[in-house]
């Protein structure tokens, strides 16, 4: 049975961040089972089910989407880990939540990770010439300062997958798009060659797997951090429809935005309203919030073959 879960409350343990749909906190040594003490400085991932739109987030939680969020994360988690390490430890959420918290309630929606310094940039793969990009290449025939042919079309199959990242914005604000040169500046040239390598090799792994499944990977948005020696992990959310656009390939076709795997439903219903995207955001009636589930758990089951209760 799908639990539901709009803000995190775990007394004891200290609240990192609280985001847009995750809360992370920070895992005392003392509060981890002996056996998990090696494992160095460690962090309590939860993923709610709040939701946003237009960067406002909305009161309306939609049951279950945590649960389904996390499990997608931790199918393509194990599904690319041959292809680089990502920050999962293992622990079991259990041993680690304070006495006294329903256990059940954050089983399927959190992990135990290891705590990673964050690479300051959002890695971006594109496929399909979609969202910001296609709004870039209408004005400058590029997407993040990569030229491409004239006469493309809106979600038109890119002649090759593109890494195009962009600034991480505080919350509230609109991540910007930049070059790669601009990137090297931020990060560093090696760490910023080894963030493209690592980002176009998980988004072909990821869209060659859900082409066969009948699902195309129109784009997708990774979060990248490195331990105190160095290397290289995917971490946060991995390839849900939050951080991804995917697209039914059966009502795919070239000219159009075709419907995805998202919350397409909140803000076509959002578009409606005499609101101005400024929080607080309005309720969501209940037909929403159910289509909007559905579309969840429909990803989940056709990706990673789970089935939501």
């Amino acid at each position: 049975m799908a639990t539901t879960l709009l803000d995190s409350d775990l007394p004891g343990l200290p609240l990192r961040h609280r985001g847009k749909v995750r809360d992370v906190f920070d895992l005392p040594a003392e509060r981890l089972p002996p056996e998990a003490r090696d494992h160095g400085p460690l962090l309590l991932m939860v993923a709610t089910d709040r939701l946003s739109a237009f960067d406002v987030v909305l009161p309306d939680p939609i049951p279950g989407k945590g649960e389904m969020l996390c499990q997608i994360s931790n199918f393509w988690f194990a599904q690319t880990a041959h292809i680089l390490p990502n920050h999962l430890t293992g622990i079991d959420v259990a041993a680690v939540l304070p006495d006294g918290v329903d256990a059940a309630l954050y089983a399927k929606r959190a992990v135990v990770t290891k705590k990673l310094r964050p690479v300051p940039v959002e890695a971006i793969a594109r496929g399909y010439l979609i969202g910001s990009g296609w709004k870039d290449y209408q004005r400058t025939g590029r997407v993040s300062g990569i030229a491409l042919p004239d006469g493309l079309r809106q979600a038109e199959r890119l002649p090759e997958p593109i890494f195009t990242p962009s600034t991480k914005a505080a919350v509230g604000d609109h991540d910007e798009n930049i070059d790669f040169d601009t990137m090297v500046r931020t990060v560093g040239a090696e760490l910023a060659e080894q963030v493209r390598d690592a980002t176009l090799r998980l988004y072909r792994h990821a869209a060659d797997y859900a082409a066969q499944r009948g699902i195309l990977l129109a784009d997708t948005k990774f979060e990248f951090g490195t331990d105190a020696d160095g290397r290289l992990y995917v971490m946060d959310e991995m390839l849900t429809p939050d951080s991804s656009r995917y697209w039914p390939a059966d009502e795919y076709d070239v000219g159009i935005s075709p419907p995805s795997y998202d919350k397409q439903f909140v803000r076509d219903y959002l578009e409606t309203l005499d609101w101005n995207k400024t929080a607080p955001g309005p309720r969501l009636p209940q037909d929403v919030i159910d289509r909007t589930r559905a579309k969840y758990a429909e990803a989940l089951q056709r990706l990673a073959g789970i089935s939501v209760d």
